[in-house]
């Protein structure tokens, strides 16, 4: 393994993202150059990391003092509210999904950091767009308090960007599939809870309608991506917003379709909740070709591959 001279911190880092991500970057720069953190108390083997710190973002001041002392370079700042849990608790979704982000960019511009990553989302696209194959310009017009606190994170990164050369990059994800974490309060959850009930119980009640196509994204291609953006040369990067991130895109239909091929006696039911009008106000499909062309986005599972994934490690882990 090559020697490195960062020293990363990375914030919720027992969340979906934060739990595969941490193992990724121990991987690649070793245990004793990543720092995880969260507000929970630390548990054995919850992180792969090589310290564990309890931290609460919107503590400024420790979160500051923090990366002063431990010399921190990098940031992958993931601590935030997810869109379901946003909605019921807009004003603390507000603090925590954007203050956090304006301090990290301040220490940056104050040269305490050299690159923060911050992860954008769909939600950041509202109505009044193409339902399919969204572009990465188009007017954002978020409907959720999620997507709204997303879009002004989008323009204070790319703000400051332009005014002070802070290297902040940020990638809008899709819905994300995993077996390893469970789903934190997201209107994609559906697609992570529909494999747990399937492998434990046989049949799943869908909160989403059985036609509504939404953009997903399986964990490890997520991760993939992600360390792909942080080590492109900041020269090659044209979006200094947050780039567009399509995977795959698909119904619960179509995913329950795929379940069955695995597991035949699969039944599923519908019953949309609230989280069904802020899945209506996303795109059903997103073009991601200035990924591809600016650092070389690519992705290696389609649905069937990630189905099959699911569903094997899931019997292993719930011992079934």
């Amino acid at each position: 393994m090559e020697t490195t001279t960062e020293k990363i911190l990375v914030t919720g880092a027992l969340g979906q993202i934060g739990t595969e991500l941490t193992s990724k970057l121990v991987e690649i720069h070793g245990k004793e150059n990543v720092i995880a953190s969260g507000i929970e108390k630390w548990r054995e083997g919850n992180t792969a990391a090589g310290w564990y710190e309890r931290i609460d973002v919107t503590n400024y001041k420790l979160l500051e003092d923090f990366i002063k002392e431990q010399k921190i370079t990098t940031v992958y700042h993931l601590a935030s509210l997810l869109s379901g849990t946003s909605e019921k608790q807009p004003l603390f979704a507000w603090k925590l999904n954007l203050e956090p982000l304006l301090h990290l960019c301040e220490l940056a511009k104050d040269g305490y950091l050299k690159k923060i990553f911050w992860p954008s989302s769909i939600a950041v696209f509202g109505k009044g767009i193409p339902k399919n194959d969204v572009e990465q310009d188009v007017v954002l017009n978020p409907t959720t308090v999620y997507g709204i606190s997303k879009l002004a994170g989008e323009k204070w990164c790319e703000y400051y960007f332009d005014k002070y050369g802070v290297d902040v990059r940020s990638i809008r994800y899709p819905g994300l599939i995993s077996w390893k974490a469970p789903a934190g309060g997201g209107t994609t959850d559906y697609a992570v809870e529909i494999f747990y009930e399937a492998v434990e119980k046989g049949k799943y009640k869908s909160f989403i309608a059985e036609n509504t196509a939404m953009p997903m994204l399986y964990m490890d291609d997520a991760i993939s991506a992600t360390i792909k953006l942080m080590e492109a040369d900041k020269d090659a990067l044209t979006v200094r917003s947050s780039y567009n991130l399509g995977g795959m895109s698909f119904t619960p239909a179509e995913l329950a379709a795929e379940i069955k091929k695995e597991m035949p006696d699969f039944e599923i039911s519908y019953e949309p909740d609230f989280r069904q009008a802020i899945a209506d106000s996303w795109p059903a499909s997103i073009d991601d070709s200035r990924a591809k062309n600016d650092w070389g986005l690519s992705y290696d599972y389609d649905i069937t591959t990630m189905t099959k994934e699911m569903i094997k490690n899931l019997k292993i882990k719930l011992g079934k």
